[in-house]
């Protein structure tokens, strides 16, 4: 019963429609995605990566196995960068702690998001990082990212706890000389237990490794950094400030922390044209394509926006042949608006979305206001859904076609995993994929500041051997990374729940902030 219910949750079309998908030449999907790759490389910088040295996990417990060994066996430098770090992983402190210990060459470069690692309390992420401070001062260099959003006024009365609304430092990427792991978790302990996401590490890519790492680089330009109190010896200026054991240095004196939109969007700006100036693309059978794509919509840098744009543009260009299918998904589901436009001006590319569940969403259980925000994400996804039933997008059972939503619940499991997969047909492999630190939504484009890579795919008509066997064995690890987390997709009931009437008015004051 349990394998019937999973085949009525995935792409099954009637047998006529099957047998045409197979049959069917995909040349006119495999010229649209050539052309966008093609475009795309105008805009942004690319990479060009073998096949082979891409890993996709699938577990927690398995990107947490690979954190630790990527610190282990680091020579020369680790980069982590998250939105916070959890106060109780002291397993993995103690990991970069010892790594440190045993290599005196190693640098350890941390950028974290500030008003999530300095919450009140003795337990904040900037405590639990200071041992490593005091023990290797001139080696541990932390940064702590405030969105400049949050300003004036509304800097001095907005609680702690609610400060995040206006913005945090979202980007995750986890690095050790020259392997990084993208992916969408946090480095706290449901990250690495039972809260979903995605994880792709990439072996022994220099380049690639290099540009995440200079990426961090710039960020940090117009971040704080983390002192343990008694250290005199850092630049400070008058916009640094002092906790009871620890300093926030802000090293320039002519910027407020509060008013470098300007310049870290030109700093941005500068690195990711300086990229593609000097990229020498090169590509070869078996190779992928992987785009950086920043988003920073409060400094006005929307990377990720023209990418999909762009996508659907030349989605909507193929006008014979079979469909195009989509998966999209996100564990905060507020589908932002130009990008649902896309999905209901596009009626030649079949989509299926899955979002979290309320019992799967990472405020169920919350206390206060927090407890409302599962029913918000149902009110987000009902309007969602009249907006597909009136757009005339809605799932047709029998022809396999429009938009269909589910959404995701496990046992003692939340869900955090993000990012989109596109295949020629219903039947095929993915092609491409994005995938990193955008939830795809409002927040995401207006708030958070972001780094998403999207990965393309050379079509394949049939392996040959080698390299083309490599890129083939890719697309079916895709297939089986987007298989395994609608393995826990369930038909989605949100009109059958209660929203409290509360719900409704806090949603009008914060929707943009979800």
């Amino acid at each position: 019963m349990l394998a019937l219910r999973r085949a009525a949750l995935t792409r099954v079309p009637p047998l006529a429609r099957l047998c045409s998908a197979r049959s069917a030449s995909t040349a006119v999907f495999n010229a649209a995605i050539h052309n966008f790759g093609a475009d795309l490389r105008q805009r942004q910088p690319a990479f060009s990566v073998p096949a082979n040295g891409i890993q996709i996990l699938s577990q927690p417990c398995e990107f947490y196995a690979l954190v630790l060994d990527m610190i282990q066996r680091a020579q020369n430098r680790i980069f982590l960068s998250s939105l916070y770090i959890g106060s109780g992983e002291t397993e993995l402190i103690a990991s970069l702690s010892s790594a440190l210990q045993r290599k005196p060459a190693l640098q350890l470069h941390i950028q974290l998001d500030l008003n999530r690692s300095t919450r009140p309390g003795s337990a904040s992420t900037a405590r639990s990082l200071l041992p490593l401070l005091r023990a290797f001062p001139q080696r541990v260099h932390v940064h702590l990212f405030r969105s400049p959003s949050l300003r004036g006024l509304l800097a001095k009365v907005v609680p702690p706890r609610f400060n995040e609304g206006w913005g945090t430092w979202h980007a995750k990427v986890y690095g050790a000389d020259d392997d990084v792991l993208i992916s969408g978790a946090n480095l706290n302990e449901s990250y690495f237990t039972n809260r979903q996401d995605r994880y792709i590490h990439f072996s022994e890519q220099k380049q690639l490794a290099n540009y995440c790492f200079q990426f961090l680089k710039v960020v940090s330009t117009c971040s704080y950094m983390l002192s343990p109190a008694e250290d005199t010896s850092s630049n400070s200026t008058s916009y640094s400030y002092r906790q009871e054991d620890y300093t926030l240095h802000w090293s320039d004196p002519d910027t407020h922390p509060h008013n470098f939109n300007e310049r870290l969007q030109k700093a941005l700006s500068s690195f990711q044209e300086g990229h593609l100036r000097s990229s020498t693309f090169r590509s070869s059978a078996g190779d992928v394509t992987l785009f950086p794509i920043v988003q920073g919509g409060q400094f006005g840098i929307r990377e990720e926006e023209t990418a999909i744009e762009l996508l659907f543009k030349h989605l909507r260009s193929i006008s014979q042949g079979p469909r195009p299918f989509m998966d999209l998904t996100s564990g905060y589901f507020n589908l932002y608006k130009p990008y649902q436009d896309l999905l209901l001006t596009s009626p030649g590319v079949d989509v299926r979305v899955l979002a979290a569940s309320p019992k799967a969403n990472g405020f169920y259980g919350s206390k206060g206001v927090s407890s409302r925000i599962p029913e918000g994400y149902t009110i987000l996804e009902r309007r969602f859904i009249r907006t597909v039933d009136h757009g005339q997008r809605s799932w047709d059972k029998g022809s396999g076609t429009g938009i269909q939503f589910h959404e995701w619940e496990k046992a003692g499991w939340t869900y955090h995993a993000k990012g989109l997969w596109l295949s020629p047909t219903a039947t095929t492999d993915p092609i491409l994929t994005l995938f990193g630190s955008t939830n795809l939504n409002a927040r995401s484009a207006h708030l958070d500041t972001e780094l998403s890579f999207l990965m393309l795919l050379q079509p394949s008509k049939k392996p040959e051997g080698g390299v083309a066997d490599s890129t083939m064995s890719l697309r079916h690890r895709l297939a089986d990374e987007i298989r395994t987390i609608r393995n826990n997709a369930h038909e989605w009931n949100g009109y059958e729940r209660t929203v409290r009437t509360g719900t409704r008015t806090m949603l009008k004051i914060v929707e943009d902030m979800l």
